[in-house]
């Protein structure tokens, strides 16, 4: 279905119907935030305790399922269908399936046309957790130290989808309601492949503008470079001890391999372009990551096979198709030529994951500007609103690239995410959650409700 605005704006974008908020709009969305701060933590405790590693996400998702539902949202459910990829450019490869995951949405539709429409998203999965015992705390005991909450997803991504349901309430609860229709998308696998993003706009949901909470610091992201995820089996000749100079380390061989793909990495860094400025202070935009390696059969013989997976970036404006046969094309010529791999058999490269382009957001967009100007009156320093680029996928990109809309990327303040002992800042969800409420407000338009009038 379609939730987009349709009233034209001279400059492309669409005209804007209500006047800017009142300082006494402001104060009471403010204070509505913060009377419902601790219960958004709650929430955030919730979600945390609930783990939702890929595969897994059922319980988290019906948590947010019926926190839609009992807030009055008109709440759809969907299961990513694996026959679009291949088929529709905004999915990627994947080869795990996710019978018991499916995409949260939730609309709430205005009785007259007149307010842009707004998309506030979020995804729900999370990576592993690697050894617990490294954790300051359980990784998913959500636990509360000073300003800080603990936990895998309490930075990534949990803590931004609790900022977009409360700044809704907090409309709600000052006596607003929105003037445009709004849609509250709560997505799987954007860790993995993006696919959730994609399966949202291959429903048909699409808006004015999409803002999306990652943990950006506080910041808005300006840009994102494109990513491929990928995994290479290398094969060699096994052997026994007792002749191994008769074989050939299929290890070695891995490990030969990724010393190219560096080399790899380093040209795709060399071609930054000149026309992108956002990267000129990116030290490393292409970020080549192994992220898993496994091989050999038996601990006394020379390895047969080793498989390896990871991740590659590229600059924004190239097909991602384009780049990965750059990326097949390299490692053949390496095989062919480098005497250390040189006769060895081909390496299988399989695309597993994320096999999408990166995109801009142009400056000075209307969107931007009020995001900034809500920044700014959520601070008490009134800081000024930063861009940076983040050398990473992102949702946004499926977004931007494949549904034309205009995508935000904003978020609170969070460390080690990915990493042993993610937490997020509480005080900055707190000012991320009044930021969004306020953009929302701006960018859709308020109205005072009935039952307040």
């Amino acid at each position: 279905m379609n939730e987009r605005s349709s009233v034209p704006h001279p400059a492309g974008g669409i005209a804007l119907d209500s006047s800017p908020l009142a300082p006494s709009d402001i104060d009471r969305i403010i204070k509505a935030v913060e009377c419902r701060f601790n219960e958004q933590v709650e929430f955030l405790t919730q979600l945390v305790r609930t783990p939702s590693l890929r595969g897994m996400e059922a319980g988290v998702q019906g948590i947010v399922s019926d926190a839609l539902q009992k807030r009055g949202y008109d709440v759809q459910r969907f299961a990513i269908d694996s026959d679009r990829i291949g088929k529709d450019p905004a999915f990627s490869p994947t080869s795990f399936a996710l019978e018991d995951s499916t995409v949260v949405v939730g609309l709430k539709r205005t009785p007259r046309q007149g307010g842009r429409s707004l998309a506030l998203n979020a995804h729900v999965d999370v990576v592993p957790v690697g050894t617990s015992s490294r954790w300051k705390y359980e990784p998913f005991s959500a636990t509360r130290d000073g300003d800080w909450l603990y936990g895998r997803g309490a930075g990534d991504m949990k803590a931004g989808l609790t900022a977009n349901l409360f700044a809704l309430d907090a409309l709600s609860a000052a006596g607003y309601k929105l003037k445009g229709p709004v849609q509250f998308q709560s997505v799987i696998e954007e860790e993995t492949t993006g696919n959730g993003a994609a399966m949202v706009l291959a429903e048909g949901f699409h808006a004015d503008a999409v803002l999306i909470s990652e943990p950006t610091n506080e910041k808005l992201v300006s840009a994102n470079t494109g990513v491929l995820k990928f995994a290479i089996t290398v094969r060699g000749v096994p052997a026994h001890p007792f002749e191994v100079a008769a074989g050939r380390s299929a290890i070695d061989i891995a490990i030969r391999t990724i010393e190219r793909l560096r080399q790899l990495e380093q040209e795709w860094i060399a071609e930054r372009p000149i026309s992108q400025p956002d990267f000129a202070g990116v030290d490393n935009p292409i970020a080549l990551t192994i992220g898993t390696i496994s091989g050999g059969e038996w601990l006394a013989s020379v390895p047969s096979e080793c498989r390896f997976e990871g991740r590659i970036g590229f600059y924004p404006g190239e097909v991602a198709e384009a780049r990965a046969s750059r990326f097949e094309r390299f490692l053949r010529q390496a095989f062919s030529n480098d005497p250390q791999l040189k006769g060895c058999p081909e390496p299988e490269i399989e695309w597993v994951g994320v096999k999408q382009s990166g995109y801009v957001l142009t400056p000075g967009g209307e969107a931007e500007a009020l995001l900034a100007r809500a920044h700014s009156l959520a601070e008490s320093s009134q800081r000024e609103l930063q861009r940076f680029v983040m050398p990473c996928y992102l949702d946004a990109a499926v977004f931007t690239l494949h549904g034309n809309m205009t995508s935000l990327v904003y978020g609170p303040v969070a460390e080690h995410i990915h990493a042993v002992d993610e937490r997020v800042s509480l005080s900055s969800l707190l000012r991320v959650t009044k930021a969004i409420a306020l953009f929302a407000a701006s960018w859709c338009g308020i109205e005072v409700a009935v039952e307040q009038a």
